[in-house]
């Protein structure tokens, strides 16, 4: 059962935009790969919502996300890079929620929730 009720234009705007013509997961992947590429505005700011054993963030932590991951490492999940140290991090962007950052990146971050919320995967 999912965790989130049935959202009819977020539905239509996932079927028709972001996995449109996608006939298996990795073209799924891919669909919202690009989708959160050209969609979300960075750099904006995240709080980490969620721990997870796969990422040094915990609760509560702030960080900028300054681009998505390389896309071999989205083919399970999306995964975002954050600025960490010298060379970055690639987190979940299942982990971050948007709290500075324009209205199409913080729906973009959204829409990738509800879909994992309501059960979807690749």
């Amino acid at each position: 059962m999912s965790k989130v009720r049935k959202d009819k234009v977020r539905e239509n705007r996932i079927s028709m935009e972001i996995v449109v013509d996608a006939y298996g997961p990795e073209e799924q992947a891919m669909g919202w790969y690009y989708y959160l590429d050209d969609t979300l505005s960075f750099s904006f700011f995240t709080k980490c919502i969620t721990k997870r054993t796969i990422s040094p963030l915990r609760i509560g932590d702030e960080v900028e996300v300054i681009g998505m991951a390389p896309d071999e490492e989205c083919e399970h999940e999306m995964f975002v890079m954050i600025r960490w140290e010298r060379n970055g991090l690639s987190v979940p962007l299942m982990q971050l929620e948007v709290i500075h950052g324009d209205d199409q990146t913080r729906e973009a971050v959204e829409d990738w929730h509800y879909w994992v919320n309501r059960g979807y995967q690749f």
